[in-house]
């Protein structure tokens, strides 16, 4: 099977290439580092591909897509241009039961983004469970490691803290409440209304927290944590990368790092709660490069494929 990566000298197309590489299965199609930009040599590229991968921003998705002439060649854009668009696929293969299905009969698959993927896994569950009304005041803070903002955040916070300008040890974006992720959420995540979403950048590399807090007295079903706990357990099962952490193993923690999933293709999620109850968080924890970009199209690809959608990944 034939794959090309378009940008694969970016971050995303970077770490999907070092998942790949090596691999029997696969042929690496590559241009050299002056075609790049070349449109000729993207198209041949592209259309000789069985799967190309798009590592690029919205604007070149939307027209590298356009260059696909083969009815053949399956596309996965890791960027946010078709995340909510008609007729692609999203490919977040735990999402549903016949997700899967759906991923190996598509030609257009829309790669999730890191945010969306972790409120996405605690949101649809729970609203497709009746515990959370779907226009639900849904509010949601994450923290990410600066690997997620590209070239120009790495960059940044590559200076000394000290350096006049550079950023700090973390600070809040998205000011504006009109994160790009949001739509993504707000579609998959089965909601009416987008929820209240504040994320944060620190200065760290990568991995990442999202946190979902419910007051669940205030909730219509008035659900108990367990309830919650439960509905995440049976949505997810012992499926895939997803894992749904025993909540007497949440309850015995101190701490929830955001880099402990770094370099695996791991999503957890733990249930937090108050002592009466009557307030939970539920928390996912990933790597942003991983289950949140370049290992979440690989597992897409293996999928495809048809090989074990865990080879090349560290769960």
């Amino acid at each position: 099977m034939k794959v090309f990566i378009d940008g694969e000298a970016g971050t995303t197309g970077l770490q999907i290439r070092e998942r790949l590489v090596g691999r029997r299965d696969l042929e690496l199609l590559q241009l050299d580092a002056t075609m790049r930009k070349d449109l000729a040599a993207r198209r041949d590229a592209l259309n000789a591909a069985d799967i190309a991968i798009l590592c690029l921003p919205d604007d070149a998705a939307r027209e590298a897509t356009a260059l696909v002439e083969n009815p053949q060649t399956c596309v996965i854009d890791a960027s946010t241009a078709h995340r909510t668009a008609p007729g692609w696929t999203y490919g977040f293969p735990e999402y549903a039961p016949e997700q899967r299905q759906r991923l190996c009969d598509s030609k257009r698959i829309s790669n999730p983004g890191c945010y969306a993927v972790a409120a996405v896994s605690i949101l649809y569950p729970l609203v497709q469970a009746g515990l959370v009304p779907a226009d639900w005041p849904i509010s949601i803070n994450a923290v990410s490691g600066y690997s997620g903002g590209g070239k120009a955040l790495i960059e940044a916070f590559a200076q000394s803290p000290e350096t006049p300008g550079a950023p700090g040890t973390l600070y809040d974006y998205g000011l504006g409440l009109a994160h790009k992720h949001l739509p993504e959420i707000t579609r998959w995540g089965g909601l009416a209304r987008a929820p209240i979403f504040l994320p944060a950048v620190a200065r760290y590399y990568q991995g990442m927290l999202v946190h979902v807090p419910l007051a669940t007295w205030s909730l219509p079903a008035a659900p108990a944590p367990r309830d919650i706990h439960h509905a995440l357990c049976e949505h997810y099962g012992a499926d895939g990368f997803v894992e749904v952490v025993p909540q007497e193993e949440s309850a015995a923690l101190d701490r929830i790092d955001p880099e402990a999933c770094n370099g695996t293709n791991k999503l957890r999620l733990y249930v937090l709660q108050s002592a009466d109850e009557s307030q939970a968080v539920v928390v996912a924890q990933l790597d942003n490069l991983g289950k949140g970009a370049s290992g979440q199209a690989v597992q897409t690809l293996n999928l495809i494929a048809g090989v074990d959608e865990a080879l090349g990944l560290i769960e």
